[in-house]
């Protein structure tokens, strides 16, 4: 009999590069028991990715190779066994998770479909799985999961997306769950949600969890132990709490150090005089549905405002109805007292290099046929009035030492960089116009905990340095506790709540803040165990 349900002894995986061999996982060794969740914690390029790769037989080789190492799934070396082994093993025995749910659900089946294939390949009857499948929407909290089966994952959320997958998942009840970056992109209610319906599934299963993850928050909630990994090595492993408490490595003390809200809350600015941009009454209309009713909110110069709310709320149509990317349907937007919504294209035009735009996802807009000293002087092209042509390279340098990077960088494809990266050049690109306003869209939030600092501390230094304002959109709400000025709640198109970030995070009016802050996960697992306690209490004594 095995002493652990799945054992990684001594595991290497090495990439053959035009540049060279990578060895993106060094002689790394852990073990996940029945019942037990075991989460691998570490910065993108760490190798904790990798490694849960190698366990489903999800490396690409060539140009990947297991050097060494063994994979033991109750005892049996899965290294060892043969493709039409391992095809019966996954899915049935182990299954994953993926980050970014979209892009492994098929967009041309219904999901119903998908789901019951799982079953099908294991040898379940089509009609049974189908009526299996809508069973596991039920149980994941699908809303109308017979409608739901006979639709495209296109027409789910984010959160729903997620919940199809964990269904998928646990179709064949495995022994292990892989969860790669789970809650990412995730509000924090449907992220306690998410991890709230794998821990039931795990409570009724019995089943492993292998968490794979850059959040504190998520290992405080979930996670018995841990493992720390960097450059492709274990530096640090232990029970979670202890680890958390007591950090060993120099590493684990940078993440720790690194994690948001434990700094101090900035004051309240002074309010008085012109707003940079005064919102008014702001309608934005899809059919019948609103999703912006009528919104109201002043910026003033050098001012951050961050807006925060759940999925669906109206902060991303908010921020492109201001930049007119989307046409608003009644309202005004006075940016200097001048109003965008009114103004024709060529004002417009005009008036867009003062306010900039960093979107969420830096791979899909930044033009991967673009190096990155032409996706930074293209504003220049565009407005040459800014900046005349033989300044360009320096100012290039310049704009990529202050987010950073090196200039030398100046001559890379956006698919070189990590993610990190490539929003710092996202960054870069939005200065290069010199703008007095810069509308962040969910900049951080796939961002690794000590890069999300390092790209916070940029922001905030460019706002003393230049005096620039943030529209802050984001779900993470201790980064909008330590970066933002004021903090603006928005739900279902409406801005419920309002006010400078001290009187919002310790004394929110509304019920609906008070939830959104409660489902927001603290780094300290000790923090994070009373809350739940406190959840678990709250939900007794309504039932």
């Amino acid at each position: 009999m095995a002493d652990h349900l799945l054992e990684v002894q001594n595991l290497s995986v090495e990439f053959h590069t035009a540049q060279g061999t990578v060895k993106a996982v060094q002689d790394v060794s852990w073990h996940l028991d029945r019942g037990e969740t075991l989460a691998i914690l570490g910065e993108s390029g760490s190798g904790k990715s990798v490694s849960a790769s190698a366990v489903m037989n999800l490396i690409d080789m060539p140009p990947g190779r297991i050097s060494q190492g063994r994979i033991l799934l109750d005892g049996r070396d899965l290294l060892k066994m043969t493709d039409e082994e391992r095809r019966r093993i996954n899915g049935k025995r182990i299954a994953m998770v993926f980050q970014d749910p979209l892009a492994h659900l098929n967009p041309v089946y219904t999901v119903g479909w998908q789901i019951a294939e799982i079953m099908c390949v294991h040898g379940t009857a089509r009609e049974k799985a189908r009526a299996h499948a809508l069973a596991l929407l039920e149980r994941v909290g699908m809303p109308e999961p017979e409608a739901a089966l006979d639709k495209y994952p296109h027409q789910f959320s984010g959160g729903q997306r997620q919940r199809l997958m964990i269904a998928m998942a646990v179709a064949m009840k495995p022994d292990i769950l892989i969860a790669d970056e789970p809650t990412t992109a995730l509000d924090v209610t449907v992220q306690a949600e998410v991890l709230s319906l794998m821990q039931e599934l795990q409570r009724e299963t019995g089943m492993g969890i292998l968490l794979i993850t850059h959040d504190l928050g998520v290992v405080a909630e979930i996670a018995d132990r841990v493992v720390v990994m960097n450059g492709g090595r274990i530096v640090e492993t232990g029970d979670a709490a202890e680890v958390y408490r007591n950090p060993q490595h120099p590493y684990t003390k940078k993440l720790i150090g690194a994690a948001p809200g434990k700094g101090q809350m900035p004051e309240e600015m002074d309010r008085d005089g012109e707003p940079l941009l005064s919102v008014q009454m702001l309608r934005k209309n899809y059919g019948a549905f609103q999703a912006l009713k009528g919104v109201s909110f002043n910026i003033m110069q050098g001012e951050t405002v961050a807006v925060v709310g759940e999925s669906g709320s109206g902060k991303s149509t908010l921020a492109r109805a201001i930049l007119r990317l989307e046409e608003p349907d009644g309202g005004k937007a006075l940016y200097r007292g001048r109003d965008l919504v009114s103004m024709d294209l060529k004002e417009l035009f005009s008036l867009r290099r003062d306010i900039q735009m960093v979107f969420q996802d830096p791979t899909q807009s930044l033009n991967p046929r673009m190096t990155v000293f032409q996706l930074i002087s293209e504003a220049w092209v565009i407005h040459p009035q800014i900046l005349p042509k033989p300044h360009w390279r320096a100012r290039v340098a310049e704009l990529l030492t202050k987010v950073g990077l090196h200039p030398e960088m100046a001559q890379r494809y956006p698919h070189q960089f990590s993610g990190g990266q490539r929003q710092r050049i996202a960054i870069a690109r939005a200065l290069a116009m010199e703008p007095s306003l810069i509308i962040c869209d969910e900049a951080v939030s796939a961002l690794d905990v000590s890069i999300q600092a390092q790209v916070i501390e940029l922001l905030d230094g460019l706002r003393r340095e230049f005096g620039l304002s943030y529209l802050f959109i984001a779900h993470d709400l201790p980064v909008v506790r330590d970066f933002a000025d004021r903090v603006i709640v928005m739900k279902a198109g409406q801005i419920v709540e309002e006010g400078a970030v001290r009187q919002v995070f310790e004394a929110p009016r509304e019920d609906y803040t008070r939830a959104l802050l409660a489902a927001s996960l603290d780094p300290d697992p000790e923090v994070q165990a009373a809350r739940r306690e406190a959840r678990r209490k709250m939900e007794t004594a309504a039932a």
